[in-house]
């Protein structure tokens, strides 16, 4: 257990077998600490409740290609929240970027894993927020850049995410979703456009791991 730590952060050495992936983010490492098995982590309760599955508990290549996006742009000055942060990866992109970031996830257990990957990469534990799409909390604020990767796997997604960002968006500000093509993402970009916000194709990062191989559309979201 690391002693340097906050002691619900130091508590998960406890409670998960861990394991590390180093994963390049804009041409440096970062390192995340994970739980080393998922299928450990699922609980009938939590699929009964609302089907929910652990996700966030996975590297997705979504993570690392809007990560590397995010971790080379101008952020300092600049307020960043990240819907649906898992382990912390494009948060820790957009900290290395000089945004002041604001991770949510609808787990606790991620949220700890986010600010604990953080801090390993970059010395400081970004604000972190329990939020439930379905009530999003009206208190949150708003940011100059809102961020999701590889959340539109349901149907029921597309209009939480476009509300959420809706809800979130700075005037000025903008989105970036990333997607490997999911279900729910024609009906995203179309429950953008029926909120009165602009959607284009801000960038498409290949990504192959034999013998899989994706693209991941990168989705700039902005107010007309």
């Amino acid at each position: 257990m690391r002693s340097n730590l906050p002691k619900e952060l130091a508590a998960l050495d406890r409670r998960f077998v861990l394991a590390e992936s180093d994963l390049m983010v804009a041409d440096a490492v970062v390192t995340l600490e994970r739980p080393r098995s998922v299928d450990d982590l699922i609980l009938e309760a939590d699929f009964l409740k609302d089907e929910r599955l652990p996700y966030w508990a996975d590297v997705w290549p979504s993570c690392t290609a809007l990560a590397s996006i995010v971790a080379a742009l101008p952020g300092t000055g600049q307020r960043a929240l990240e819907l649906g942060c898992g382990l912390g990866l494009v948060t820790v992109g957009a900290m290395r970027a000089g945004f002041d970031v604001m991770a949510t996830d609808y787990y606790d257990d991620a949220l700890l894993f986010t600010r604990r990957n953080a801090l390993r990469n970059t010395g400081h534990a970004p604000a972190t927020r329990m939020v439930d799409w379905r009530e999003f909390p009206s208190d949150l604020g708003r940011f100059d850049l809102v961020l999701a990767s590889d959340v539109l796997y349901e149907k029921e997604y597309a209009e939480l995410v476009a509300a959420a960002i809706d809800w979130s968006l700075a005037p000025g500000g903008r989105a970036l979703v990333g997607d490997p093509g999911r279900v729910a993402a024609p009906d995203f970009l179309a429950a953008c456009k029926a909120r009165g916000l602009a959607t284009r194709l801000f960038a498409t990062v290949p990504w192959s791991e034999p013998p899989a191989r994706q693209t991941i559309n990168i989705h700039e979201i902005t107010r007309l």
